[in-house]
């Protein structure tokens, strides 16, 4: 039999004091799998779905540090990635979310189209840790790295 829990506001463990070089160590673990998975043979699934993380991660710290607050969702955090973009001058990584999410999905669930020809793995890659050192920096500059 299944059971369905149902998470309420007050039941959830999600903590809220979680500062911005959390997440850059969160972000760096995800990054480090995308740094394994790129190369030849490419693992799609560890590169879409870690790089997703690492790219979300890192949208997270500096959401905190520009004061944006906490988003939960894939798409809230594109949101905020374009916002950081606009207001920041931080690289627009939205783009690159949308596409890795729907690698991700690809692989995960199999009811999204993924061409890997369509993609450079190495340059993924090489995007997601450039946005790795840019939001790093951007963190460090603001001297809120505690957490």
């Amino acid at each position: 039999r299944c059971r369905t829990i149902i998470m309420t506001p007050e039941k959830q463990d999600v903590p809220t004091d979680r500062g911005p070089a959390h997440y850059l160590r969160v972000a760096k673990r995800h990054l480090d799998k995308v740094l394994d998975a790129w190369s030849e043979p490419t693992d799609w699934a560890d590169l879409a779905t870690f790089g997703l993380y690492c790219l979300e991660a890192l949208i997270r710290a500096a959401s905190l540090v520009a004061g944006k607050g906490v988003v939960r969702t894939h798409w809230g955090k594109a949101e905020v990635a374009d916002a950081l973009h606009k207001e920041h001058g931080l690289t627009d990584v939205a783009t690159l979310m949308a596409d890795l999410n729907r690698a991700r999905k690809a692989n995960a669930y199999g009811d999204q189209e993924f061409n890997e020809s369509d993609f450079n793995a190495e340059q993924i890659a090489i995007q997601i840790e450039s946005f790795f050192d840019e939001v790093t920096f951007f963190v460090d500059a603001r001297g809120r790295t505690e957490g």
